[in-house]
């Protein structure tokens, strides 16, 4: 039993060994493979060849280059990369890049930047314009806040006593009265003389004047009789920056004519322009009527204002 046993095991123990040597045989063979292959390859990129350009009718050799595939391959991958980093470079760096479609003009962005900064520029002047006009709106239609004050502080303020105060001018305060007074010698609307504006005046409408210019009295106007639904004409071209109702005044319109001069035109029946058109001069931009709390029949109540003073419309516009 024991020598059968023995037999089985040697049986065993040869066809492992003889399995192992097939192995060893066969990762020889492949290694032996692959090492062929890589001389071949390494043969074939490094075989000569020879480039030779003949003369076709005399067959005279004109050139002869020695290349291989190795030499070639760089060649060509060399060339291909020059190629790509110099139209690289070309397109990002020269004007021809505008000749590619997709790609914005030079002259394109620098048009698009300049609008852009005047675009801001007007955004600017019109939220300037547009606070000033919100003014002059609430100061004609009377929407305008009092000045609240502190009873308790002006209590507080005449407890004090009178001896503790240093009534004393200062330096400062003494110059600054000193310029006061220069200034008080001369009238204080010489610079809007009449004389020194750049602009003829349209007369409005024609008719008499009920109520002249009256600067004691604040009454900054001429009041000038017409017939009922008259035409009101522009006294000069200009943009119109009001034309809304107020209870006091009626139907007003105000047109601003540049050079900081500006017309006004109160106790319209209706106005024939909005807020922001343009006007020229003599054409019609509302019509006469008497409405507003202050009116006292159908008539024009017309000023004239220059760098923000008010100026008699009867020492340039003759209204009869």
């Amino acid at each position: 039993m024991l020598s059968l046993l023995l037999i089985e095991y040697n049986s065993i123990t040869k066809r492992f060994l003889s399995g192992n040597i097939e192995n060893s045989i066969f990762v020889n063979q492949q290694n032996a493979m692959a090492k062929k292959e890589k001389k071949q390859l390494k043969k074939r990129l490094l075989h000569k060849y020879r480039m030779v350009i003949l003369n076709e009718d005399t067959f005279e050799e004109r050139v002869s280059l020695k290349l291989t595939r190795l030499n070639v391959f760089i060649l060509v991958t060399l060339t291909s990369l020059l190629l790509i980093a110099g139209t690289t470079v070309l397109i990002a760096f020269t004007p021809l890049k505008e000749y590619i479609p997709g790609y914005s003009s030079t002259s394109l962005k620098l048009k698009a930047t300049e609008l852009t900064y005047k675009t801001d520029s007007l955004e600017t002047a019109l939220a300037i314009n547009n606070q000033y006009y919100e003014s002059i709106k609430k100061v004609l239609s009377g929407d305008v806040k009092s000045t609240d004050i502190d009873k308790d502080s002006i209590l507080e303020a005449a407890r004090i006593s009178i001896d503790s105060i240093n009534l004393s001018p200062s330096e400062e305060d003494l110059k600054l009265r000193e310029k006061v007074a220069l200034e008080d010698k001369y009238n204080v609307f010489e610079e809007t003389n009449p004389s020194n504006l750049n602009v003829t005046l349209f007369p409005p409408v024609n008719g008499s004047i009920s109520e002249g210019y009256n600067f004691k009295e604040k009454h900054y106007a001429v009041d000038v009789v017409v017939a009922k639904d008259a035409p009101i004409k522009a006294a000069a071209d200009g943009t119109v920056i009001f034309a809304e109702w107020t209870a006091e005044t009626g139907y007003v319109i105000i047109i601003e004519h540049g050079n900081s001069l500006i017309t006004v035109y109160k106790h319209n029946s209706a106005l024939q322009k909005e807020q922001g058109s343009l006007v020229s001069t003599g054409e019609v931009i509302a019509t006469a009527g008497s409405t507003g709390e202050y009116t006292t029949g159908p008539h024009l109540h017309f000023e004239i204002w220059s760098n923000g003073y008010p100026l008699n419309p009867s020492d340039l516009i003759d209204f009869e």
